[in-house]
């Protein structure tokens, strides 16, 4: 679609996602197609609701038909948000910014975007992965007799479209920092600091986990997680754990090592 069309304010309302195209990185087109596909699971839907009411009415409820209503809109709304985030058609209650320069626009939405968003997504990941395990072990399914009755792959879906809106978030933020500088990468993992520490700390973690299960008598990640490496020290009148420190070293040395042998040549995708 041209430029010119996609800045239609038709267009904005009815396909977001061809909005400002020509700035789109590969992640923020993967994220436009993934979410029109599933924006398909909103007619279904509709027509899930409808059944159900009439169905109701004539006194012949379905339960399964409540329980898929949930199961499409929770699908529906977790890949809205990523979608939400690369149209930038999400909900901003910063009075000021439509105010501002195009150039300090771009920086809130950086520090946005990389300090507050992504690790919090993050996090989102981390804990819902324990709760969708623990689903599949169980073979968890409705309620009702008459429900679906395997509730575990929503909620293993639900822990998949956190990396999916991880993705839609860090797409977002590198076109963001390459209208403000060439998004090399030892800048992107710079600016996004907190993220990339976050990460490179549940691959620690995880990674040590994994190590003490099949190298000791652990059994259970409970006691695995008593192993030294899991431990605190102190600092001063502080104390940090051991994975976190271990993360904190590694990132920078990753960030180094990426300016060390930055591209001088060209921009980063």
């Amino acid at each position: 679609m041209p430029q010119d069309q996609a800045d239609d304010p038709i267009v904005s309302i009815s396909d977001p996602g061809e909005v400002g195209r020509a700035e789109h990185n590969r992640g923020d087109r993967f994220v436009v197609h993934v979410s029109n596909f599933f924006a398909w699971l909103f007619p279904i839907l509709m027509i899930a609701i409808s059944s159900q009411v009439v169905l109701r009415g004539m006194g012949n409820n379905q339960a399964w038909l409540d329980d898929l209503q949930w199961w499409l809109y929770g699908a529906a709304v977790l890949i809205g948000i990523g979608y939400a985030v690369t149209t930038n058609s999400h909900v901003r209650v910063d009075i000021f910014y439509d105010g501002y320069p195009a150039t300090k626009q771009r920086k809130i939405d950086v520090f946005a975007l990389a300090w507050l968003f992504l690790p919090f997504i993050i996090m989102c990941w981390d804990v819902t992965l324990d709760y969708a395990i623990s689903s599949v072990k169980a073979s968890e399914g409705s309620d009702s007799p008459n429900g679906l009755h395997r509730l575990y792959l929503l909620k293993m879906f639900m822990n998949l479209s956190f990396l999916f809106i991880a993705v839609a978030i860090w797409s977002a933020y590198v076109r963001n920092l390459a209208l403000i500088t060439r998004p090399l990468w030892w800048r992107k993992l710079l600016y996004a600091f907190p993220a990339v520490a976050f990460v490179v700390n549940l691959i620690i973690y995880y990674s040590a986990l994994g190590l003490v299960l099949y190298t000791t008598e652990a059994e259970n990640a409970r006691q695995a997680t008593r192993h030294w490496f899991f431990d605190t020290f102190a600092i001063g009148p502080e104390e940090m754990k051991y994975t976190i420190a271990s993360a904190l070293i590694v990132t920078i040395v990753i960030i180094a090592a990426a300016y060390v042998l930055r591209d001088k040549s060209g921009d980063a995708a």
